[in-house]
């Protein structure tokens, strides 16, 4: 029986360098010799992937948090069904740009939702699953923002405010300070390389 795969999530705001470091760290494994599968969130499989498409577009009516909450969480339910679990119980490495925690970050302390009620939707769709290690790039949002208009066509959240988007930001830092054992905050701010050999470095140490 294969010993379950390690489970890593990258989190943190708009613009902060996720799927760039998750490539770079599923790539740095598959080095080592390790079967990597590399995700995100919203999506991950095709019936997550099709409601990401939901909760990224503009609606003429908006979408209120509760809408939103529930959309993130049932991709996520998908997403654990049709890739996450699978993949950990065959012994593979799983790398997530996003996961739970920004459901926290951006319904949560963004949009205004109580924590009790992200915290029972937890508990149904997760059943007890924890990432072995959650990645925190932190970044100012002002430099977080500027970095997303870069890449050129910018969803409804990227399209948030500033304000927003400290809520975000000390949501992140709160939820890792509160856990430093699974969580390591690392300053996005600094060049490509120093942030990739923290980021392995945290990871070495689940290892």
């Amino acid at each position: 029986m294969n010993k379950r795969g390690l489970f890593v999530v990258l989190e943190g705001g708009e613009g902060a360098g996720k799927s760039t470091h998750a490539r770079r760290l599923r790539d740095w494994l598959a080095a080592r010799g390790r079967s990597v599968v590399l995700t995100r969130e919203p999506g991950g499989t095709p019936l997550a992937e099709a409601v990401r498409g939901l909760i990224l577009r503009d609606w003429p009516e908006g979408m209120d948090a509760a809408t939103e909450a529930l959309l993130m969480f049932a991709a996520r339910a998908a997403h654990l069904h049709g890739l996450i679990r699978p993949a950990l119980e065959a012994g593979k490495d799983v790398i997530c740009d996003r996961f739970v925690d920004a459901s926290y970050a951006y319904q949560g302390a963004g949009r205004g939702l109580p924590a009790e009620r992200i915290a029972a939707l937890e508990r149904f769709t997760l059943q007890g699953l924890q990432p072995d290690r959650v990645l925190v790039l932190d970044l100012a949002p002002e430099l977080g923002l500027a970095r997303a208009k870069t890449r050129g066509v910018e969803n409804r959240f990227e399209t948030e405010s500033l304000e927003f988007m400290r809520r975000v930001r000390a949501a992140y830092l709160e939820r890792a300070r509160r856990d430093p054992r699974r969580y390591v905050i690392v300053d996005a701010s600094q060049p490509l390389q120093a942030v990739a050999a923290e980021l392995q470095a945290a990871v070495e140490a689940c290892l």
